[in-house]
């Protein structure tokens, strides 16, 4: 049975859904799998929450746990696959650095973990880890598969690629959801029997195609979005609309809570979270993969100082994912135990990919995936030296992208001007040359149309000094 190796195991609940994930597949179940992380509580408490699922499904997989650099290489050795759900510098100090000095400067973020000065910065300090990775897994386990969730995905997963051997595919949780989402929200069905093709790059995949028995569904996708970005569409009662998202999925009570204060807002006010992609929609013709607070600060057209009615215009959270973090915080300190100390804890299997991808090479079933890879000849009208989403086949061969072809041209162009940050910032990584880290913020749509030149310089090497010991040492 094959070896699992989980980067970042302290990620609790990430770890569970992809571990448990494979507990529950019965080509995995009796996987070895090992646990890796810097932080020994954590670390200790996802083993706990682990072993728990483990014996509740009959203690058919090997645990093991692995804490910080000198245990790493024993973690990778032998592994199969390696599943990356790193976050170095965590919330605090790197995550509050990346939003408060880009503040002094009168840049405001939502997430900052993608694009952006807050992605550019964030790639910045994890790439050199992810490169630490590799090197012990080109010594340990050279044929294993490097399975990334970690953000910026396209700069993170595109260095791996171009910068070591080690064979990667970047996983994003957005592709899967992404029309079942788009027709709930409208009020429209969503079954099996919808069919949809996505490409682009990640957190900016376009939805090419949306079908229901080869009826193409997008002129009534768009009418109905017209209306709802009007305030105009009739989206029931609350538990109407709750039971019509959900469909009886299981949600935590944040997002419950979120379900039920979008619902209140969009009555009040005719508002909603997801004004920004209908609105890319109706102007660029296709919806985007990735939620509206993300895609405001992937374009210079929505969150502008010198028009600031656009923020309430377009509903959008600033300092977004400070919020969500020091929420996430507070929920695992009052809730954490009932994961970490349920003897009884169990696990349904989930949408995440892994699973699905070590399944289908242990078994040669195949399954279909939308994958982070490097775009040769995949999508003909963007760079060749991109990391690009696609759809793949996966089985025992490994995994295999799909050719899409050119892009219609406007979404290229969309997706073009994120690859140029994507490129300078894997070129300043790959060089620790400071004058690409300069150049990938200048290109960076939301910072450029915001600031100088100079401001931009002046930014960087402030976050640079802020950062201290989180980056290498850059010339």
């Amino acid at each position: 049975m094959p070896k699992i190796t989980f980067m970042g195991a302290g990620s609790t609940v990430f770890a569970k859904n992809v571990l448990g994930d494979s507990m529950m597949t019965p080509a995995l179940e009796e996987s070895t799998i090992a646990l890796y992380d810097i932080d020994a509580a954590r670390l200790n408490e996802s083993r706990t929450m682990l072993e728990a699922i483990n014996r509740n499904n009959g203690s058919k997989a090997h645990i093991e746990a692995y804490l910080g650099v000198d245990q790493r290489k024993e973690a990778l050795r032998g592994a199969h696959y390696v599943v990356n759900a790193i976050q170095v510098g965590g919330y605090d100090p790197c995550t509050i650095t990346d939003f408060e000095i880009p503040k002094k400067y009168g840049l405001r973020q939502t997430i900052a973990d993608t694009l952006g000065v807050g992605g550019v910065f964030r790639a910045l300090r994890t790439i050199p880890v992810m490169l630490d990775f590799a090197r012990d897994m080109e010594e340990v386990c050279p044929n294993a598969w490097f399975l990334n969730y970690t953000n910026p995905m396209a700069m993170l997963t595109g260095a791996m690629l171009r910068m070591t051997g080690i064979k990667t595919v970047g996983l994003c949780h957005s592709v899967q959801v992404c029309a079942s989402t788009l027709l709930k929200e409208l009020g429209m069905d969503y079954d099996d029997s919808v069919q949809w093709k996505i490409a682009g790059i990640n957190h900016q995949a376009w939805l090419l195609e949306c079908t229901r028995d080869g009826v193409d569904l997008y002129p009534e996708i768009k009418r109905r979005a017209l209306l709802y970005n009007e305030g105009k569409l009739d989206i029931g009662t609350l538990e109407e609309r709750i039971a019509h998202l959900t469909r009886g999925e299981d949600l935590n009570e944040f997002w419950l809570k979120r379900l039920e204060e979008d619902y209140n807002t969009y009555k009040t006010t005719g508002k909603h979270s997801d004004m920004v992609r209908l609105e890319l929609m109706r102007r660029f013709g296709y919806y985007i993969t990735e939620s509206s607070e993300h895609n405001s600060e992937y374009t210079p057209w929505f969150i502008k100082d010198r028009y600031p009615e656009l923020i309430d215009r377009f509903n959008i959270p600033l300092d977004e994912y400070p919020r969500r973090c020091i929420h996430q915080i507070q929920d695992w300190e009052a809730r954490g135990h009932e994961l970490t100390k349920n003897p009884l804890l169990s696990h349904k299997r989930t949408h995440e990919y892994a699973s699905y991808i070590m399944e289908a090479m242990e078994t040669n079933v195949p399954t279909k995936i939308g994958g982070n890879v490097l775009n040769h000849g995949l999508i003909t009208n963007l760079p060749a030296n991109a990391c690009v989403e696609v759809p793949c086949l996966v089985d025992s061969s490994g995994i295999q992208p799909t050719v899409i072809g050119d892009l219609p041209e406007q979404c290229a162009a969309l997706n073009r001007t994120n690859i140029n940050v994507q490129l300078l910032t894997i070129e300043a990584a790959r060089t620790l040359r400071k004058e690409y880290i300069y150049q990938a913020v200048m290109m960076d749509p939301h910072a450029g149309s915001e600031l100088s030149i100079d401001d931009i310089v002046h930014m960087c090497d402030d976050l640079i000094e802020a950062h201290g010991h989180w980056l290498p040492e850059f010339h």
